[in-house]
C-alpha cells in the first residue's frame, strides 16, 4: 500500500468517525441537556439565547427537592416491582410459547406463529379501550395485575426466543430425550441455559418498556400510592407554574435504574440481538 492509498484510507476513517461522532451527539445530546438543566441553580435562566450548555453553578438541590416534593421511593418501589414481574413473565411465558413453535411439529404451527407476529402490527392504542373494559370488569384497577396482565407476554418476546431456540442443534435435544428428560426438562435444563444472551436482550427491552410505561398505568391507577415513576414525575408539574429544573431532576433520577440495568447486561445484548436472526 503506497502513501496515496494510506492517505485515502485515513481520510475515509476520519470521515466515518466524524459521522459517528455527530450521530453520538444527536443521540446523547438530549440526555446531556436534561442533566445540565437538572444541575442548574435557580439563578440561571433556562430560556436565554444562546443557551448555556453547562451549568455555571452546578447544584444537587433540585434532586434533593424532588424527594421532598413527591414520595419518590414509593414510586420507585412500585416501578421496580412492576418491571421485575414484567421481565420474569415475558421471559417465562414467552419461552414456553416459543419452545413448541421452534422445536415441536404439530398442525397449524406456522399459522399460529404468523398470527402471533401479526399482532406486532397492531398499536396498543387500538386495543386499549377493550382491554380497559375487561380489566375494569375484572376489578383489577389500582392493582399490579391490572397493569401487568395485558402485556404479560409479547409477540416480540416469543419471536426473539423462538429464533434463539432454532439456532440450537437438534442433536442436543435428542440426546436429552434419550437420557430420559421430558419436554419440560429439556426446555428448562437444556435450552434455556443456552439462550442466555437472547434472554438478557429480551429482559432489557421489557424492562425499559415497563419502566417508561406511562399511558396504561395512567388509565388504570387512581390511587397515588400505586403510582410509578413516570406518573410521579408528572406530579412535579404545578397547576399554574412549572419548575423545569425540578422536572429535569426527576427525569434524570428515574433514568438511573435503566442505565444501571443496561450496563449490567450489555455484554449479552449484541450477541442476543443477532442470535438466530437468519433462521426461518
Amino acid at each position: 500500500m503506497n502513501v496515496e492509498e494510506k492517505n485515502k484510507l485515513l481520510v475515509k476513517k476520519c470521515m466515518m468517525y466524524g459521522i459517528l461522532l455527530i450521530l453520538l451527539l444527536i443521540s446523547v445530546g438530549p440526555f446531556l441537556w436534561l442533566l445540565s438543566t437538572a444541575l442548574k441553580s435557580s439563578n440561571e435562566n433556562l430560556f436565554k439565547f444562546p443557551p448555556d450548555l453547562f451549568p455555571k453553578e452546578p447544584t444537587f438541590a433540585n434532586m434533593k427537592k424532588v424527594f421532598e416534593t413527591i414520595p419518590f421511593f414509593t414510586y420507585f418501589i412500585n416501578s421496580v416491582i412492576l418491571a421485575v414481574i414484567a421481565v420474569m413473565s415475558d421471559i417465562i411465558l414467552g419461552s414456553l410459547a416459543a419452545y413448541p413453535l421452534a422445536r415441536m411439529k404439530f398442525k397449524g404451527k406456522k399459522i399460529i406463529f404468523m398470527s402471533t407476529l401479526s399482532t406486532m402490527m397492531i398499536p396498543f392504542q387500538v386495543t386499549m379501550i377493550p382491554i380497559f373494559i375487561i380489566v375494569t370488569r375484572m376489578q383489577l384497577k389500582n392493582t399490579y395485575a391490572g397493569i401487568i396482565l395485558p402485556t404479560a407476554v409479547t409477540a416480540f418476546g416469543i419471536f426473539l426466543l423462538r429464533q434463539a431456540f432454532l439456532a440450537i442443534p437438534q442433536s442436543l435435544e435428542e440426546a436429552a430425550f434419550i437420557d430420559g428428560c421430558n419436554s419440560f426438562q429439556v426446555w428448562y435444563k437444556i435450552l434455556l441455559p443456552l439462550i442466555k444472551p437472547s434472554i438478557a436482550t429480551l429482559a432489557i427491552f421489557t424492562f425499559v418498556n415497563s419502566w417508561g410505561n406511562f399511558l396504561w398505568p395512567l388509565l388504570i391507577l387512581d390511587n397515588k400510592k400505586m403510582y410509578t415513576l413516570p406518573l410521579g414525575v408528572q406530579d412535579l408539574q404545578g397547576t399554574f407554574t412549572t419548575d423545569w429544573r425540578l422536572i429535569a431532576a426527576g427525569a434524570v433520577l428515574s433514568m438511573i435504574p435503566i442505565i444501571v440495568f443496561f450496563v449490567a447486561t450489555q455484554k449479552y445484548f449484541i450477541e442476543g440481538a443477532t442470535a438466530g436472526g437468519v433462521k426461518g
